[in-house]
This record gives C-alpha cells, sequence and structure tokens, in this order.
C-alpha cells in the first residue's frame, strides 16, 4: 500500500472538499471510492469528516462557509501543500507576486495552514503539519493521487512555486506540454497548460484519485448525480477522466499505467 507518515516541503499532501451538502457529498464518494467516514466535532456544531480507506485517512469533506457561498463560491476540493515552516512561506508570497487570503493559524493540534494565491490566481493552501501529517494513503484505487494547477501562465506559476517553496520546475514538451514539481528530484505535482477549449475556466488545482477502471468509475459517478465533464481518455501516464460530484466539485480520475509505491 501506499502509505505515508510524512512529506518533504513542496509536495501535495491533503485534499478536502468544501460542499454545500456533506452528508450528499459523503454518500457520492462513499460508494465511488469506498471510502468509511470519521466525523470530527470541530466544537461549533460543524463536523470535519475524514474519508478513510482501509482505516487510514484520504481526503475529508466539510460544509462550505456561508461567507464563501454568500461570495458565490462553488464547491470545491482544495489541495494542501506540505511546507516546514508555513508563517515562512506565507511571508514569501507577496514578494513573488501572490497573494495572501488567509494568514498562518493553528487547526486545533492538527497543524498550521495559510492559504494564498499564485500570480496566476490558482488558490492553495500551505500546510505545517503537527498531529495531522495530511493523507496517510496514497496512490492506490480510492486515494488521492496527483494534483496539478491548471493556468494561462505556466511559466509565471512555476517560478512563484519555486521562490516560496524552493521545489524544482521541469518543463516537457512531448509528447505533450507540461511542467512538473521537482522535490529531491521526483515529481509530486504539476502545472498544465489551459487549452482554449477551457474558456473562461479560471485558473483552479484539480486534485486526481487512483481507480481500477477509469470508464467504470466515470460512469458510476454519473449513476451516482455526477457529471463526466472530460470524457474517459488515453494519456501517456493512464487513462483519465474529468468529472464534477452532485453539488459541481471539479475532480479527476485516473487509472495510472505505473503505481508509484
Amino acid at each position: 500500500m501506499g502509505l505515508r507518515t510524512g512529506y518533504k516541503q513542496g509536495t501535495p499532501s491533503w485534499v478536502d472538499l468544501g460542499t454545500s451538502d456533506q452528508d450528499g457529498a459523503k454518500s457520492f464518494y462513499g460508494s465511488l471510492f469506498g471510502w468509511n467516514w470519521d466525523d470530527n466535532d470541530m466544537g461549533d456544531g460543524s463536523f470535519y469528516s475524514m474519508g478513510q480507506l482501509k482505516g487510514k485517512s484520504a481526503a475529508a469533506v466539510y460544509t462550505q462557509r456561508p461567507e464563501e457561498a454568500s461570495q458565490g463560491i462553488p464547491p470545491h476540493w482544495t489541495t494542501y501543500i506540505t511546507v516546514d515552516d508555513v508563517d515562512a512561506v506565507i511571508g514569501k508570497v507577496a514578494g513573488a507576486g501572490g497573494q495572501v487570503f488567509m494568514e498562518p493559524f493553528d487547526v486545533f493540534e492538527s497543524g498550521r495552514m495559510g492559504v494564498a494565491a499564485d500570480p496566476t490566481g490558482g488558490v492553495i493552501a500551505f500546510w505545517q503539519p503537527k498531529a495531522h501529517i495530511g493523507a496517510e494513503i496514497v496512490n492506490e484505487p480510492g486515494a488521492f493521487v496527483w494534483s496539478e494547477l491548471i493556468t494561462d501562465d505556466v511559466d509565471k506559476a512555476g517560478k512563484f512555486f519555486e521562490e516560496v517553496l524552493g521545489v524544482g520546475v521541469v518543463s516537457q514538451t512531448e509528447p505533450f506540454p507540461y511542467t512538473m514539481i521537482m522535490v529531491d528530484e521526483k515529481p509530486v505535482g504539476g502545472f498544465m497548460p489551459k487549452s482554449p477549449e477551457m474558456g473562461q475556466m479560471p485558473n483552479v488545482w484539480v486534485n486526481y484519485f487512483s481507480v481500477d477502471d477509469a470508464d467504470s468509475t466515470a460512469a458510476k459517478a454519473e449513476s451516482l448525480g455526477g457529471k463526466i465533464m472530460v470524457p474517459p481518455m488515453d494519456t501517456p501516464v493512464g487513462r483519465f477522466a474529468g468529472l464534477t460530484d452532485p453539488q459541481g466539485a471539479m475532480f479527476s480520475v485516473i487509472k495510472m499505467n505505473e503505481v508509484a509505491p
């Protein structure tokens, strides 16, 4: 299994969903990925529901904050990148051309986080772990496997993350244009150039979940009330599909050709 006990700085390590219908989202993703749920009381009447796979934390779902909904922010998945010192990282954001949305704050005993946008507008969370390392299981069916920023300026985004995180950035043109975030010379995430077909879609991080069969998973998602936005297709790294859940949050699934340990 792809079990984890920690992540190095610059590595996407956790994903959670802010949604308008927490119970509906739990039913959808539980059926789709086989997650069981550990509901953590936040002390204000709300719950942070950890989706568990084989007894390990895989992702989470929570009810979207009222102020987000009032601003017209739709249900969405958030990507968290592990950092050693979130205050230091957030302190570099403005100088690198980004925008700070949330200054660093403690999340109980779980960790410390801040939220920012890179210069192209992609919103990302930075996570300094304490009791919660992020996903305890990755890279196997039902678990998180990859995050990528879809952006109209890959170079600008890449320079931002190089500056604030100290990661490497490597670009390729074949078999398709793609830029990878490198930690210890290993790819941990990527940047995808936005295509004309994407129209006015904002620059956004998209999370991928590993599956045994992209076609059957896409069909099941549709039967559960989701939508197929990008029909299953083959890529050099695997067969994937772009989906939305019943509340409209966007995510992708992929049957990887090679599964990382």
